[in-house]
């Protein structure tokens, strides 16, 4: 499996993600579903806490990665829905904030601002594309 990561001449190249990532021969995808700042029983953790609850989703993508065998270096796509685009730009840029995945090879990502989660008290959630050898 080779995967290349491509920031094209004339795009400005963005310090949070690659443009472009690919990926060819034999390999697995993994599809994470989005994850949202939720405990095993589905109840909000750190309500009103953005930095909590980016890392708590962070950590809940990470079981769910390694259980279907691939970690942080095998992510090829992200997509986050926050409720308040500047907090979350705040909390993830801050130099305190845990790093997840490689910000040498950042990858491609989406970041949309949405009114309203699955649960009221949700701040943000993220689904994740994983790509390991087959």
């Amino acid at each position: 499996m080779n995967r290349e990561h491509i920031n094209p001449d004339g795009i400005y190249k963005h310090p949070a993600f690659t443009r472009v990532v690919t990926v060819t021969g034999p390999m697995k995808l993994v599809f994470i579903a989005g994850q949202t700042p939720s405990d095993e029983s589905y109840r909000p953790v750190a309500p009103g806490d953005y930095r909590a609850q980016y890392i708590q989703v962070n950590e809940n993508l990470e079981v769910q990665l390694k259980a279907a065998g691939a970690g942080w270096g095998d992510v090829v796509y992200r997509r986050i829905f926050v409720l308040d685009v500047d907090e979350y730009l705040r909390v993830q840029t801050d130099p305190t904030t845990p790093v997840f995945g490689d910000p040498e090879k950042p990858a491609p990502s989406t970041l949309v601002g949405v009114t309203r989660l699955s649960n009221p008290q949700f701040l943000i959630e993220i689904d994740l594309l994983a790509v390991v050898p087959g």
